[in-house]
């Protein structure tokens, strides 16, 4: 496989160098990417690695756990998208996702949640806009169009930098996340018909331009103009989408205190998949609150319901 044991990053550039027709280099197709870390779980790989984004303009993290199937075979992938404040690190430490994805012979994809450390003025200054804050949207306004560009390099830059560097079946891709990033597993399906075979969130921001966690977001990063923040809400898209299925499942815990104090609006997000004809399976769970305590308790959930779908 490609970069899926320790030395076989190695391994494979020895491979193209004999491989490639004479006269011509295969090295340009490669992505470089740079190791952080290793660690053997189930029989694959939880590993990092960093690279150095088009989309961002800066150095940038990705999680990934690599399967022991993927040393034998292409495989499919599932990318995870975390929530406000997160780096790669989140979902790697606390979801506990890696033991079913050995089972389903899944590589999952965890990315950071914003580029870092590219000194824009105010980057830093709050928890929910800025680093750790991406709301996975490609910004318009001028102090942000250069850098905060998640969307793109969510839907297009990593993928290529995936299955550059793993074997990964390109053909195969799902994606799930939560909170903030639930919101944007949930535009990334519907902005991109057929691209992903499922779609899954816990506790997504499903009706951004009417909570104020996306309305600070929108306005920072997309400015005054609301059709802009149209494109980037899920509820928004839902409404119009026309492509093929998206095989929806959403959890939310009933005692998360954003949902209470409607931030997430996942009920919005239902009525219009509801009025446009979109199955979509939303679990409310009694006592469950916004943490990773709950996602842990469900992620098997999520991750087979994308097997179901990613490995027929």
């Amino acid at each position: 496989m490609l970069l899926g044991t320790p030395g076989s990053f190695l391994k494979y550039f020895t491979f193209l160098q004999i491989s490639a027709p004479k006269g011509i280099s295969l090295y340009h197709k490669m992505a470089a990417i740079t190791e952080v870390s290793c660690n053997k779980m189930f029989g694959g790989f939880q590993k990092v690695f960093s690279h150095e984004s088009k989309e961002c303009k800066c150095t940038m993290k990705f999680g990934v756990y690599v399967p022991a199937k993927a040393e034998k075979e292409k495989v499919p992938v599932i990318y995870w998208l975390s929530g406000l404040t997160c780096t790669e690190q989140n979902f790697v430490t606390k979801a506990g996702a890696q033991r079913v994805a050995a089972e389903k012979g899944v590589i999952i994809v965890a990315p950071d949640t914003s580029p870092r450390g590219v000194n824009i003025e105010g980057e830093d200054e709050s928890y929910d806009f800025g680093s750790g804050a991406g709301f996975y949207v490609d910004a318009t306004e001028e102090k942000w169009k250069n850098n905060y560009r998640m969307y793109s390099y969510i839907t297009s830059e990593l993928p290529q930098v995936i299955n550059s560097n793993f074997n990964a079946d390109p053909e195969k891709m799902s994606i799930f996340g939560h909170s903030m990033g639930g919101h944007g597993a949930l535009i990334c399906a519907l902005k991109n018909p057929g691209k992903y075979k499922s779609a899954s969130a816990f506790a997504p921001i499903s009706n951004p331009i009417k909570a104020p966690w996306g309305q600070k977001a929108f306005a920072g990063y997309l400015g005054k103009d609301q059709s802009k923040w149209q494109e980037y809400d899920a509820t928004e898209l839902a409404k119009k989408y026309s492509g093929p299925a998206l095989n929806l499942l959403i959890h939310q815990g009933k005692s998360d205190e954003f949902y209470i104090k409607g931030q997430l609006l996942p009920d919005n997000f239902v009525a219009a998949c509801a009025a446009n004809n979109i199955p979509v399976d939303l679990k409310v769970e009694e006592g469950y609150d916004h943490s990773y305590y709950f996602i842990a308790t469900f992620v098997e959930e999520h991750v087979s319901h994308h097997a179901k779908f990613l490995c027929q």
